[in-house]
Order: C-alpha cells, then sequence, then structure tokens
C-alpha cells in the first residue's frame, strides 16, 4: 500500500526576490525552518507557492529544489495541476523523478464539465500517475465543489490516497464519515480554523498557511489534539492563534504571512503581480501578535 498523507502538512511559500525572481536559498532556510519544528510533510508548488504565477519551468525547479532540500527527511506532495488530464500525468512523473511522494490535483474548471467528466479526469491520472493523488477541493478558487458521493466514489480508485478539503466543515464531517471504512484513504482540511474541529471528528491532517510562520505551535496542537486526545488543552492552544488564522487570507495570500515570516526573520520576499503587497496596517497587526505569544520583532 501507498504512503499515506498524514498530520501537519505546510504548503510552502516561495520566497521571491525583489525583481520577482526566485530565491531559492530562501526557499531551502524555510523549509528547514519547518521540518526542524516537526512538521510532517511539505507542500511544494501549490496555491500559497504561488505556482500560477510562474512559468511551467519555474513550477518544475520549484519542485525539484524542495526535493533536494528536503532530502528524504519528509515526504514532498507536489502541486501538479494542469488543465488536462494528459499535461497533470506528465507533471506526475517529473515530480516522482524529483522524489515526490504525492501530487496534489485540482478538478477540471473554467470550462465546466459533467460529474463524470470529472470522475473520468481524475480516473486517468491517476491509473497514470508514479506519485500517489491528492484530490484538491478548493471551490472557493475553482467554482466546482466536489460532492462529498463523489469524493467517496473517487476514494475506492487505486492510487487516489487523500483530499485536501478547502471547504465547509459540514461538507469535511461528510467526506469524513462516508469514507472512514476506505483504509487507503485520507481527509485532510485545508483550513486553520477548521484544524481543531476536522480532527475531532477523525480527520487526518491539515494544510493550512500559518504553518510556514509557526509551524511548531501548530504540530503540537496535532498531537495534543490527535495524539494524546487532550481536546480541551488543544481548544486552549488554538484560542491563542485564533486571531492569526483569520489574518492569513486578511489580504490576498500569500502576503501576510510572508510579511508575518519577515518580522520574526525568516525568508518571505514579495508576491508576484497580479497578487498586492500586504499593507502596513497587517504588518503591525502580525506584530502585535507575535509579540503577545512571545516572538522577537525583527
Amino acid at each position: 500500500m501507498k504512503a499515506l498523507p498524514k498530520g501537519m502538512i505546510v504548503p510552502l511559500i516561495t520566497p521571491f526576490n525583489e525583481d520577482e525572481s526566485i530565491d531559492f536559498e530562501g526557499y531551502r532556510k524555510v523549509i528547514d525552518h519547518v521540518i526542524d519544528k516537526g512538521i510532517h510533510g511539505v507542500l511544494a508548488a501549490g496555491s500559497t507557492g504561488e505556482y500560477h504565477t510562474m512559468t511551467k519551468e519555474e513550477h518544475k525547479s520549484v519542485i525539484k529544489k524542495a526535493c533536494e532540500f528536503v532530502g528524504g527527511r519528509v515526504p514532498v506532495m507536489a502541486g501538479i495541476s494542469q488543465t488536462t488530464a494528459r499535461a497533470t500525468i506528465e507533471f506526475a512523473k517529473y515530480a516522482a523523478d524529483c522524489g515526490a511522494t504525492w501530487g496534489l490535483v485540482l478538478p477540471p474548471y473554467y470550462q465546466p464539465t459533467t460529474r463524470q467528466g470529472v470522475y473520468d479526469f481524475f480516473k486517468e491520472i491517476a491509473e497514470n500517475s508514479p506519485v500517489g493523488i491528492v484530490i484538491y477541493n478548493n471551490p472557493l478558487a475553482t467554482g466546482v465543489e466536489l460532492e462529498p458521493e463523489l469524493l467517496y466514489e473517487l476514494s475506492l480508485l487505486e492510487n487516489i490516497v487523500s483530499v485536501k478539503d478547502t471547504s465547509d466543515q459540514e461538507h469535511t464531517c461528510k467526506v469524513i464519515a462516508l469514507t472512514k471504512d476506505v483504509s487507503d484513504f485520507t481527509v485532510i482540511t485545508g483550513y486553520e480554523h477548521l484544524m481543531l474541529p476536522t480532527f475531532s471528528v477523525g480527520g487526518d491532517g491539515a494544510f493550512a498557511i500559518i504553518m510556514n510562520l509557526l509551524p511548531g505551535e501548530m504540530v503540537e496542537l496535532y498531537q495534543l489534539s490527535v495524539e494524546q486526545n487532550d481536546f480541551a488543552k488543544a481548544a486552549e492552544l488554538n484560542r491563542k492563534y485564533a486571531k492569526m488564522y483569520g489574518m492569513m487570507e486578511a489580504e490576498p495570500y500569500p502576503g501576510p504571512v510572508k510579511a508575518a515570516m519577515e518580522l520574526i526573520g525568516l525568508p518571505g520576499g514579495p508576491v508576484r503581480k497580479p497578487l498586492t503587497q500586504p499593507s502596513e496596517a497587517t504588518r503591525k497587526a502580525f506584530a502585535e501578535e507575535l509579540k503577545k505569544i512571545g516572538y522577537s520583532i525583527k
């Protein structure tokens, strides 16, 4: 059986220089930071990594460098979404050659297809991919909602190993209930505010932008809730960071988290256009919150 994604998986930012070139040395530092703090896996070239602003060559270089910098310390998931199954399979093979374990794939969007078309899209990719396929359900970004029943059907396909469910809690709870007996499939939330609720109903992990900034704190949240079953302490810890959860996407992300990372001496850099840079008000708000939890501001 293929390895299944679970635990806290950080959707890595991609640091850029002021001229918008990729800061690979900064990327290495971010990867070392999150791994040293105990994160369970990394996602390279996802939405938080601004893959949508990159050329295909840049996109591939970020996947390659992530695998190189991780060096087998934790599993790597690569963002491999393309507009066709054939192109996605090409990226899946490239990611596998680089050393990735999984590939994250959005459903077809922009030009809507049928329910059967979505099923066939993922089936074709899964059958021809050397990496395990993680479905990315993100209706806010794509305008496509993958219903829980469809996700259950997809979970039964060989080589589809997980879903990153960036949807509301009701949706995630239904997916968890439907797939609980599928032994080779995991359900992972994509929202900070829904991490603890997801863990409480049997979810397998989380992706969260804030993990770039506070990886150790988010791992502690997972340990308290999932590993120790101490939801009272987990809830107390969750309240401590709840305000910052909301700040992650108060302005176009990943600008806010990049600004916050720079405040504590981590590489962030600007976001690429057409995204806009975080405001001074956001920087000040993060500085205040980080000081409250004991960080020194640079």
